[in-house]
């Protein structure tokens, strides 16, 4: 039975009770004013482990080397299914690149160029000024080809997805085994079927050659994934791709690099704001020690 102290007005005691009464109901916390915290939905996205970026911070960069190599993994095995929409090709003369290399590996894409006297559709090897074409006509298109799943662009996926680089490269390396057994031949099926096209269907098996859940139904195990499920197959393994200088191409490589390329393509100008940032930071305490000497020197006479 609640009492209130007898040191309180008579006419403010059923007010009292009654608030005392209705706190937790009303505003989502106990008596005492701790706030109740809600489990989070079981189905929610694991979080995704921190890593060690290069890029990370206000002195970070980018190491321009794991960028190059970050395409090369983009252009080798994510560009079947996804899109850049907001990159021209002469934007990759940030990683590196000179104009010579830059108009080399635009030319090594084919755009749309309109279409023929008899409709068809007409391609010619893109120039710097292209933006990468879409891997699919529209979305009608992607959607018949990854089962009524359209793959997102990747543009600014890094910003705009929940937990950032960490996570992407936790969803690139963290699938499952499956926990329901099943036959090589029904999970090299389910992978190719998921995956639609490209070279997402040829690494249905994933890396090391495990066995992923890849029932059509269900989509593929990922922790990572909203509802522990996803769309995509496994994508990267090991020599999936080859790398220019030599770096050994094990599928956690591939992620970590095709990572740093995407966290580069969502913020090209990064390593340009830092250096700014960094400049007017000196320059403003430059400015402020010239400013008490200054002051010491103009009012060095007045006695005090």
């Amino acid at each position: 039975m609640l009492s209130v102290p007898a040191r309180w007005p008579a006419r403010f005691r059923p007010r009292l009770l009654l608030a005392v009464l209705l706190l937790p109901a009303l505003g989502g916390a106990d008596v005492a004013g701790e706030p109740a915290q809600a489990a989070p939905p079981a189905d929610a996205p694991a979080h995704a482990p921190v890593q060690n970026w290069s890029f990370k911070g206000p002195f970070g960069h980018f190491d321009l080397a794991a960028v190059q190599r970050g395409y090369a993994v983009f252009a080798g095995v994510c560009a079947s299914c996804h899109s850049l929409t907001q990159v021209q090709f002469s934007d990759f003369g940030g990683m590196g690149l000179t104009q010579e290399q830059v108009a080399a590996l635009a030319a090594s894409w084919q755009v749309a160029a309109g279409r023929d006297a008899e409709g068809h559709l007409r391609h010619r090897k893109a120039t710097p000024d292209d933006a990468l074409p879409r891997p699919y006509a529209d979305a009608d298109a992607a959607r018949a080809a990854n089962r009524g799943a359209v793959p997102p662009d990747l543009s600014r996926i890094t910003q705009v997805y929940p937990g950032g680089a960490d996570r992407v490269y936790a969803l690139l390396t963290g699938y499952t085994a499956a926990k329901n057994s099943v036959t090589a031949a029904g999970a090299g099926a389910g992978a190719g079927a998921g995956a639609g096209a490209g070279a997402g269907a040829g690494a249905g098996a994933g890396a090391g050659g495990e066995t992923h859940a890849a029932l059509p139904e269900m989509g593929f195990a990922n922790p990572y994934a909203i509802g522990h499920r996803t769309a995509m197959p496994p994508p990267l393994r090991d020599n999936a791709v080859l790398y220019a200088d030599g770096t050994q191409p094990t599928a956690q490589q591939e992620a970590r690099d095709v990572t740093t390329f995407l966290a580069w393509v969502s913020s090209p100008h990064a390593d340009d704001k830092r250096r700014l940032g960094v400049g007017g930071v000196l320059y403003l305490c430059f400015l402020a020690c010239l400013l008490v000497i200054l002051k010491r020197r103009i009012w060095s006479h007045v006695a005090k």
